[in-house]
């Protein structure tokens, strides 16, 4: 017969609790010494403002943001400002950019420029300057006479293209030019002379508006003027002209004469034998 043997049961120990820590107790007493403490800490912190500055200068100082902005220099924050503006706000330089109106501008200023030189040119062949006229002195007795006083105010300014000249000085009395706006050959007129030798009975007279015109020419010299008198106003006159004048200054000068001066009888000398 087998005989069992059981191990008698061990119970396991209850394991140990702790004590808790017990609440504090904060009774109403407790709560008012709080707010008492509170309030007079406030009072305290207001009554001392300069600990409170140097409190917050000393943590400003201790901070190592603090300490490293006030050692930077203040011109090298400015720099370091205006960088950054300049990176912000740079725009492209003026002088790279061409705007519609500087383009028109570069291009209207040179035909301006062709347009004031052309207008120049014209006016100044419109109205070229011209040197005083020179004229030599020739015998003259009635220069000064009242014939050639009155004539001469009365004569035009003008003969067809032909304009009256400013006369170098001295000028010979009794005596008036015309010339061409460029100048060239003048018209020449003057009053007081002697008769001409050429003026005989025989000679051959032409009569414009009026006036008796004798004219003297060498048809051998080859020249391109001739000289004209009048020979019926009591003093001789004499106009010089070139042939290209055409017959308008002799017309307007005879206009003059016939105007002021009465006619009076001609007196040619006498046929030589």
């Amino acid at each position: 017969m087998a005989v069992s043997f059981h191990e008698p049961r061990r119970e396991q120990p209850a394991p140990a609790t702790l004590p808790s820590d017990p609440k504090p107790t904060t009774t109403s007493q407790d709560r008012a010494q709080r707010r008492v403490e509170k309030i007079s800490g406030m009072s305290s912190e207001r009554e001392r403002p300069d600990a409170s500055a140097s409190d917050s200068t000393k943590s400003g100082s201790d901070s190592p943001d603090a300490t490293e902005s006030g050692s930077k220099p203040s011109g090298s924050a400015d720099s370091d400002a205006a960088a950054r503006t300049g990176d912000r706000y740079s725009v492209e330089p003026e002088d790279t950019r061409r705007s519609p109106a500087l383009i028109a501008t570069a291009v209207a200023l040179p035909v301006v420029l062709i347009v004031v030189v052309l207008a120049i040119a014209v006016f100044a062949r419109q109205h070229p300057t011209r040197e005083p006229l020179a004229l030599g002195s020739v015998p003259q007795p009635q220069a000064t006479g009242q014939v050639c006083t009155t004539l001469l105010p009365a004569l035009p300014s003008s003969l067809g293209g032909y304009t009256k000249a400013d006369l170098a000085q001295p000028a010979p009395p009794g005596t008036v030019g015309w010339q061409l706006p460029d100048g060239g050959d003048p018209i020449v007129l003057r009053c007081g002379l002697d008769r001409p030798a050429e003026f005989v009975q025989s000679a051959a007279l032409q009569v414009i508006n009026g006036v008796n015109w004798f004219e003297v020419r060498d048809p051998t010299s080859g020249v391109t003027s001739g000289t004209w008198y009048v020979v019926d106003r009591g003093t001789y006159i004499a106009v010089t002209m070139p042939d290209k004048a055409g017959p308008t200054p002799l017309q307007d000068i005879s206009n003059a004469v016939s105007k002021v001066l009465p006619a009076r009888p001609i007196d040619p000398a006498p046929i030589p034998h």
